[in-house]
Order: C-alpha cells, then sequence, then structure tokens
C-alpha cells in the first residue's frame, strides 16, 4: 500500500520525470523486440514495424500506463480549465459581464454570511462545551401577555444557582461603562463585572497571574481585584510583566491588579470587548454604597442588572433543564411575593424560566437587529438566485450559438457526458472567478454593513476570517453548478443529426423555453425584493415622523461622573445647580433643565399606591422622571391639562406629580385624574397630589410603549442625582463639544462630563428599519438593474433570432411602430407575468415580514402599485434598444439571414 501511494504520489508531483521514464522503457521494450526479430533475419525497418504491431500500439500502451498510476483524471479536469479559459479570454465582454454579475451576488451573501456568523451562530471564543452552554431568560404574564427578560437581581442569580439540578455551572455578569484611570487619561470604557464561576466556563488561562476566586467574590462586597483584557494590557500598560499588584481607578474604586486574560478573550461578547473583569459583588457593592438600603441590592428584589450563564450537565436535555429552572424561578418568586404581598400572584403571573442561546441575538431578546440581519440575509440569496438566472441565461444564449459546434464535436466521437464535464467546468470557473471578485466587493461594501452590526473587535474584512471566505468558496461551487446545469443539459439533448442539419432560426423558440422560465424568475424575485424595499422606506418614514413625546434633535444629556470622588449630597445638588446655571449662559442654548433619567437608556420605577386599586403594579409598568421648573419646555413635552413642573415645588412644598394621558386613564378610567392622590414608594407616605397631565413619550420601545410615566419635582425626589438637559437652538450634535468644554469648568477635582445628543441615543433604536430600508432599496435596485439586463439579452436574443420573420413582416408594409409594439410587447408580456407571480409571493409572505414593519401593512396598495410600475417601465426601456433595431432591419438583408 505504502509502495502504491508512492507510486501515485510522484506521478501527481514528478509527471515529467515519469513520462520520459516511460518514453525510454517503451523505446528499450521496442528495440528489444526489434532485435529479436532482426536476427530471425528480418530487415531492421520491417523488424520495428512487427515490434510495434506486438507493442499494441505506443500511444495507446502509454494511455493504459497513466491510467494504471491513477491520476488521469487530473489531466482531463486540466485540459478542460485549460479549454474553458482559452474560450473566456476569447469572449472578454462576456466573461466580463459574467463575472461582474456573480460578483455582486456572492459579495452581498458573504458581507451577510460574515455579520450573522458573528452575531448569530458562532460561539464566543474559548467557551468551553458550548453545545451545553445557554444564557438565561425569565418569563411572567402581565396583563395576558408573556414577557421574557434576561437581566434580574442577584439575590435571584443566588435562588436560581442553588436551587437548580440541571446544571454543573452557573455564572453572573454584568456588563458596565465606567471610568477607567484617573486625570487626563481616564475615560468611559467596558468593563464586564463578573462572578468568580464565570471563568470556568471557558478554556482561557492568563497570560500573566491568576483570575479572582470565590473568596474574592462574595457578598456583603468582594475584594478590589482586576483581570485586564489582553489588548487593554498591551496599550494601557505597554505589555510589561511587572503589572501585577498595580493599582487601577475602576469607577468609585480603586482595584488591585492580579491578571491578564489570554488574547482574543472577551467574555460572551455580546458587546464592546472589555477592558477588564471585576468581581459582581465588589462591583455592586462600591456601586450602592450611598444608598440608603447599601445590602439590598443582594437581599432584595430590586435591582435587575445582571445576565446569567448556565452549563447542563451531560445527559441532561434543554426540556428537563428548562423544567428544573422554572420550579427554581417559581420557589424565587414565591420568597419575593412573601417580601413584596401587594405583586401579583403566581398564579396570573404565571413565572417560567428558560434557557436560550448564548448569543443574545439568537434568544428570546434578539430584537428587530437579528431579525432584520436574517431577513436582509434572505433578500441577499434572493439577489444571488437572480444573478444565477441571468448567468444561466447568458449560458444558455451561449450554448445555443454554439449547437452546431456542439453537434460537430458530438459527431467526431466526444461522450455526451465528457461535453457535460466541460460545459461544467467553465461554469465553475466563471463562478470561481466570481467568488474572487465577490470577496472584494464584501470587503470593500460590507465593510459598512459590519461597522453597524458587529462590534469594533470584530473583524472588519470578509478576507480574515476563514468561514467567511469558506462560505464564499462553497457558494461559488453551487453558484457554477446551478448556473452550468442548464447548458449543459441543454447540449445532452437533441437528435444529433437535426443539430447538424438545423439553421440558425430552426426550433428557436422551444430551445429558448429555459430562458423564458429563467427571465420570469428574476422578474417575480425582483418583484419580491422591491415591495420588500417599499415597505421598510414607508417604514422609516412613519419611524421618522413619530411623535415620541419629546424632541431628539435640538437637545442634549449631559450625565456627570465623580470617577470615585467622595462628595455629600448637598454638594451634589448644588453642583447640578451650578451646571444647570452655566448651562443656560452659552451661546446658543435657549433652555436647560434637570431631570433624573433618559429615554432608552435609564428606567426608573418606584412602589405606587392609589385608593381603590389593591395592587398598582398589576396594571403595568410605571416609570418617573425627575424635573425642574422649565423641564417639559427644553425637552419638548406637551402639558395636555393642568401644569408642569414650576418654581414653586421645593423640596418644602406640598409633594406634586405630573402624570401621562396613558396612566390617567390606567389608574382613573372615566375620570378627571387632576387633584387625585398617589402614595409612592409606601401607603404610608404623605399624598402626592396630581397637578398636570403630560402626553405621553416613548420610554423604552418605539413600537410596544405603554406610556405609563410620571414626573415628580427634582427638589422632591432625589436631587443629588440629577442630570442635565439642555436644548440648543438648531441641531444639537454641532454643539455637544462646545458644552462639553464650558460645563466642564464646574466640575470640581477630577469628575467631569459626559455630553450625549439625544439622536445619538435614539438612532440605534431606529437603526433596523433604516438598515432595512437601505438594504433593501439597495439589493432591490440590484435585482431590477439584472432583471433588466435578463430581458434585454432575451429579447435580443430573440430579436436577432427573428431577423428573417422581421424581414418578410418589413417587406409586407408593417411599418416602424409596428416592429415596435410587437417587441416592446414581448418585454412588458413578460414583465406582467414576472409582476403577477412575484406579487403573489409577496403577498403571501406579508405575514411573516409584518413584525418588522411600522405603521404600513405589508400588503400596502401604494407600495405594490409602485413596483408595478416601476418594473414595466424598466421592462419597456430594456425593450427599446432591441425594438429601434428590429424596426431599422434592412429587408432585403434580413431575407437573406439564415
Amino acid at each position: 500500500m505504502l509502495s502504491d501511494l508512492r507510486l501515485r504520489l510522484r506521478a501527481l508531483f514528478r509527471r515529467g520525470t515519469m513520462e520520459r521514464e516511460l518514453d525510454d522503457e517503451l523505446r528499450f521494450h521496442l528495440e528489444q523486440e526489434a532485435a529479436k526479430h532482426e536476427r530471425a533475419g528480418m530487415a531492421p525497418r520491417e523488424a520495428m514495424r512487427q515490434a510495434r504491431i506486438a507493442l499494441g500500439g505506443v500511444e495507446r500502451t502509454k494511455e493504459d500506463a497513466r491510467e494504471a498510476r491513477g491520476t488521469s483524471w487530473l489531466d482531463v479536469v486540466a485540459h478542460d480549465l485549460r479549454y474553458a479559459l482559452r474560450g473566456l479570454r476569447r469572449t472578454p465582454g462576456f466573461t466580463a459581464a459574467v463575472v461582474v454579475t456573480l460578483a455582486l451576488g456572492i459579495g452581498a451573501n458573504t458581507a451577510m454570511f460574515g455579520i450573522a456568523d458573528r452575531l448569530m451562530f458562532r460561539a464566543p471564543d474559548y467557551l468551553r462545551d458550548a453545545g451545553r452552554v445557554h444564557r438565561v431568560y425569565l418569563g411572567v404574564t402581565v396583563r395576558g401577555r408573556e414577557r421574557v427578560d434576561g437581566s434580574f437581581e442577584y439575590t435571584r442569580y443566588r435562588d436560581l444557582a442553588r436551587w437548580t439540578t440541571a446544571f454543573d455551572a452557573a455564572a453572573a455578569f454584568a456588563p458596565r461603562d465606567l471610568a477607567v484611570g484617573t486625570g487626563e487619561a481616564a475615560r468611559e470604557r467596558d468593563v464586564d463585572a463578573v462572578s468568580a464561576t464565570f471563568f470556568d466556563f471557558f478554556d482561557a488561562r492568563p497570560v500573566l497571574g491568576r483570575f479572582f476566586g470565590p473568596a474574592e467574590d462574595s457578598v456583603p462586597g468582594g475584594a478590589a481585584v482586576v483581570v485586564l483584557s489582553w489588548a487593554f494590557w498591551k496599550t494601557w500598560y505597554g505589555g510589561r510583566a511587572d503589572v501585577l499588584g498595580s493599582p487601577l481607578q475602576i469607577g468609585p474604586q480603586v482595584y488591585t491588579v492580579i491578571g491578564v486574560a489570554p488574547e482574543g478573550f472577551v467574555g460572551v461578547g455580546d458587546e464592546e470587548p472589555p477592558v477588564a473583569f471585576l468581581p459582581i459583588t465588589t462591583y455592586a457593592a462600591a456601586f450602592r454604597r450611598n444608598d440608603r438600603d447599601p445590602a439590598g441590592w443582594y437581599s432584595n428584589y430590586n435591582w435587575g442588572w445582571l445576565r446569567m450563564l448556565v452549563r447542563r450537565r451531560p445527559g441532561v436535555n434543554a426540556a428537563t433543564a428548562d423544567a428544573d429552572l422554572s420550579h427554581a424561578y417559581q420557589q424565587s418568586y414565591a420568597a419575593e411575593l412573601a417580601m413584596s404581598p401587594g405583586m401579583t400572584p403566581a398564579t396570573i403571573a404565571r413565572p417560567r424560566a428558560m434557557t436560550g442561546p448564548v448569543r443574545e441575538a439568537m434568544g428570546p431578546q434578539g430584537g428587530r437587529d437579528a431579525a432584520t440581519v436574517l431577513w436582509v440575509g434572505g433578500v441577499a440569496l434572493i439577489v444571488l438566485l437572480i444573478a444565477c438566472a441571468n448567468v444561466a441565461n447568458l449560458l444558455l444564449a451561449r450554448a445555443l450559438r454554439r449547437r452546431r459546434e456542439t453537434a460537430v464535436r458530438l459527431a467526431l466521437g466526444v461522450s455526451r457526458g465528457r461535453l457535460l464535464a466541460q460545459l461544467l467546468t467553465e461554469s465553475i470557473v466563471l463562478a470561481g472567478l466570481g467568488g474572487l471578485a465577490g470577496l472584494f466587493v464584501a470587503w470593500s461594501g460590507g465593510a459598512i454593513l459590519r461597522s453597524l452590526f458587529l462590534p469594533s473587535w470584530a473583524p472588519r474584512t470578509a478576507l480574515a476570517d476563514p468561514r467567511t471566505v469558506a462560505f464564499a468558496a462553497v457558494a461559488a461551487l453551487g453558484v457554477g453548478v446551478l448556473t452550468g446545469l442548464a447548458p449543459a443539459l441543454h447540449a445532452g439533448r437533441g437528435d444529433l443529426t437535426e443539430m447538424l442539419k438545423a439553421g440558425a432560426r430552426e426550433g428557436h423558440y422551444q430551445r429558448s423555453r429555459t430562458r423564458t422560465v429563467l427571465l420570469l424568475v428574476q422578474a417575480a424575485l425582483s418583484v419580491v425584493l422591491l415591495v420588500g424595499a417599499g415597505l421598510f422606506v414607508r417604514s422609516l418614514e412613519h419611524v421618522r415622523s413619530l411623535r415620541l413625546g419629546y424632541d431628539v434633535d435640538p437637545v442634549l444629556y449631559v450625565e456627570r461622573n465623580s470617577r470615585g470622588m467622595p462628595s455629600t449630597a448637598a454638594q451634589r445638588i448644588a453642583n447640578g445647580q451650578e451646571l444647570l446655571e452655566l448651562a443656560r449662559t452659552l451661546p446658543g442654548v435657549e433652555r436647560a433643565s434637570l431631570g433624573l433619567t433618559v429615554p432608552f437608556w435609564d428606567t426608573w420605577g418606584e412602589n405606587l399606591f392609589v385608593t381603590g386599586i389593591d395592587s398598582v403594579r398589576r396594571l403595568g409598568s410605571f416609570t418617573l422622571q425627575g424635573a425642574s421648573p422649565d423641564y417639559f419646555a427644553t425637552v419638548g413635552t406637551r402639558i395636555l391639562r393642568g401644569r408642569g413642573i414650576t418654581a414653586e415645588d421645593r423640596a418644602d412644598a406640598p409633594r406634586v406629580v405630573v402624570v401621562s394621558e396613558s396612566m390617567a386613564q390606567r389608574l382613573w378610567p372615566g375620570q378627571d385624574a387632576l387633584g387625585k392622590c398617589i402614595r409612592i414608594e409606601a401607603d404610608t407616605m404623605p399624598c402626592t397630589t396630581v397637578v398636570g397631565i403630560a402626553e405621553d413619550i416613548k420610554q423604552n420601545s418605539l413600537t410596544d410603549d405603554s406610556g405609563l410615566h410620571y414626573y415628580l419635582p427634582i427638589a422632591q425626589f432625589h436631587p443629588e442625582s440629577a442630570v442635565l438637559f439642555v436644548r440648543t437652538a438648531g441641531s444639537s450634535a454641532p454643539a455637544a463639544e462646545m458644552v462639553r468644554r464650558n460645563l466642564q469648568r464646574a466640575m470640581p477635582g477630577i469628575s467631569y462630563v459626559i455630553v450625549t445628543p439625544m439622536s445619538s441615543i435614539l438612532a440605534p433604536q431606529e437603526r433596523p428599519w433604516r438598515f432595512g430600508a437601505d438594504m433593501f432599496l439597495a439589493l432591490g435596485v440590484l435585482a431590477l438593474v439584472l432583471a433588466a439586463i435578463g430581458l434585454y439579452s432575451v429579447i435580443a436574443y430573440h430579436v436577432a433570432q427573428r431577423t428573417h420573420e422581421l424581414g418578410v413582416r418589413v417587406a409586407l408594409g408593417a411599418g416602424t411602430g409596428t416592429v415596435l409594439r410587437l417587441v416592446v410587447g414581448e418585454g412588458l408580456r413578460f414583465a406582467a407575468a414576472g409582476i403577477l407571480i412575484g406579487g403573489a409571493i409577496a403577498f403571501a409572505a406579508g405575514r411573516w415580514v409584518r413584525p418588522l414593519l411600522f405603521g404600513v401593512s405589508p400588503r400596502d396598495p401604494l407600495v405594490f402599485g409602485g413596483v408595478t410600475a416601476a418594473l414595466l417601465a424598466v421592462a419597456a426601456a430594456a425593450s427599446a434598444i432591441p425594438a429601434l433595431r428590429a424596426a431599422r432591419v434592412d429587408p432585403t438583408v434580413a431575407l437573406r439571414v439564415e
């Protein structure tokens, strides 16, 4: 066996040497045989002839020897490749058209695969036993609808970890933005607070030092130690080996460096890569140090902030794990209910827990980004199918033009199987060239998509990811086979005698039926994409015109960060007032006011008690905002009835509240909410009187927000935690840096301000519709262009084939208008058929795309009508050029055409 393998490898890599040895061996045998005949009395010439006869033919013997090596198929492949490359080199225009078409289709799909793979399918680096590791989600029923959440309390995490038996490991983690460093070098950076068990989920070993253990991650407060990420160690410390033991200020606390994580270790990697890993208990204790109940974070259930990983025991299936997890959650819910009797009973809330994918984008909270990526990936696949149909059409037209050549080759003895292999080789070569060009398309155009959807640490080029390159190669191979089937199968059909006798016109309609079907496929799929583009564009228009309950473009959000500087509540209140007064004096600033939270970033809620309602919590989730005088005018929220917060609402004044319109209707249906009483935090608290009703705002979701929001005077509710809102005369983004520099002057010591335009906060909420509209539109236009090219090629081919017929028509008196109507009408009939088929598909698919739309029906007649008009116009334009060519045909020339 080894000898045989050695022989085959030698035949593969030392072919020239073996050919020379074969020639020498055959020459030796011929000479020996001829010498034997000469000794028998034959003349030398006759002796050599008899030797050749005895050998059976030199070339045949060589072929038999090559077959015995087992590498002859390589010669066949090499021959087909050379033949295909020569043919493509002779037709550069055709080759370029096919390669560009396939490059667009393969490139779009490669770019989308790279995004979807990183965002949803690929397990985080270093993750051990990825098939058994899950993220935990909790679900409760609110007003008959289940709400699923992946963030919960530390107390809940401990309950689930100790009351389940289906898992051999559990860990908590919480990504956070914290100020890292001191002085001018301090910056807001991503930091992961993790439990000590978090590192056990990964096959990662620190390159320096160690990870922290359970003793350093315990309540009431863990040890102030930190593990650095490899990238941060390299950039911040220059990769120094003596970093261990160094102090590092993170947030309000100084930590000691005890280790450096390996390169590429970013934890779960949902967001930006963390620069450091802190004990989760140390972080929580430092963060809640100044609260009224500093032990509340690990003893009650009112701060949902962390996420949880679990690993199933070997042999435990997902259904069993979910049942075990749900049972533990029900026990935990009962414990919470004992602490807060006003909660919804378990029989109504129906608490349940479930395991989900580690990648958040694939879980129940994947959101619109993940769904949009999948849909756009499907759209890119449709574009690839359109490109394949277009290329198959071009290859089929080329095969039809080479019918006589094919017939001659068959007549000379070439087998149909050999011919099919050669045609498939040609299409695969074209697809390979298209795949290489597609990688360039994915590298250039795909960078924009990756910057929108992938974290900054992910590779920014398709060429840097072997999985993406492998996908492009597989896609190219599949496309090559798919596009080569039509011409290959066509070449293998038909009677050889008829093919040799056939003229250029004979039987062309029958043999072009496949081209017609491919054209209809292109037109129908183009309709589907254009309808999707129209629906997403309309959705984006509705999102942008949506009234949020506040203004976005002219408003800045200003947050203070103390960098751990100790300060009293009175000092923080005074600093907030100083910032407020300074902001009002800045050029271009119209108004400024204080608040507590910012939509889509921060939510605050308190227990509410209303006379006549046994549990306000059962009516929904109520969120609050602290507000200083002029708040509503600053952010643009309208007061519908009553009044807003005024300067009279001081700390020692009677407690007042402004409620949203939806909150007023929910708590006091059919009544006037003005003058009603709400007790906040406890039912023993003084009455807080409703003095105003404001319009509803979008606090947490653009599409599904209850609008249950209320406003308390900032002077009466946590004034030490105030943030600042600034309204500028125009767009706030250009003024952000000027405002930051001026307000920074009022910040004490090393503390600082962060200024963010509200438009930046809202941009991620609009992103799915904006991305969907842009991508559907771009891919839809690309599909329309490809369909127009396909229609033009079919019509032009038909016109060329009908030159004789058209000449007869013109000779018999047909005018230019008649010929134009004949040819353009054919193109419009193709388009109309494609519109009917594609429209039916888009109409039927509407129910699946409905969840991604906003304010528009998936069967919007305006969109369908616009797509119909667009495709008919393109079809008319694509048919016009061959129609004009047909109208100008010279009858005397056309009648002689064969």
